[in-house]
């Protein structure tokens, strides 16, 4: 895989998984709770088991590598701490919703309204998350060494 060669560790590899996973258990689950239908909820369910899965070896690869990933000290400031707050805060969210729903499977029955709710606000904190990464990796090259480091923060 020579794109794989200039990345500064496997972070950028990973992080795709649950977040498809965790959108598509949204709208899985939220399909199904319209629908009433519990074939589509049960492939919401693994569809979120996947994605909190993804989300674990996601948060330890970007813990792991965020000491070392080559950013200028005013970007990791401004986007990297911000991600990674966000990010194990997705973490969480989604580890726990996914026991609630395995203890519930497929879906929890009861407060059904405030799972979807927490699934959905999992959703937007996701996509915040992932925005302050994707700058770090197009605007500032946080992901390879395709041009030279460090590059200064700029609004």
């Amino acid at each position: 895989m020579p794109g794989a060669e200039h990345l500064q560790n496997i972070h950028p590899l990973v992080v795709h998984f649950p977040i498809a996973f965790t959108f598509g258990a949204a709208a899985l689950y939220l399909a199904a709770a319209a629908a009433r239908n519990d074939s589509i909820t049960w492939a919401g369910f693994w569809m979120l088991v996947l994605g909190a899965a993804g989300a674990v070896v996601s948060a330890a690869s970007g813990l792991y590598a965020g000491e070392g990933v080559m950013v200028a000290p005013s970007v990791r400031d401004a986007l990297l701490e911000n991600h990674e707050h966000l990010m194990i805060a997705v973490t969480v969210g989604v580890v726990a919703l996914a026991a609630w729903a395995f203890v519930a499977r497929p879906m929890p029955k009861r407060a059904r309204s405030v799972f979807l709710a927490g699934l959905v606000a999992l959703c937007v904190v996701m996509a915040l998350g992932a925005d302050y990464g994707g700058r770090m990796v197009y605007d500032y090259n946080a992901g390879g060494d395709a041009c030279g480091q460090p590059i200064d923060f700029s609004k």
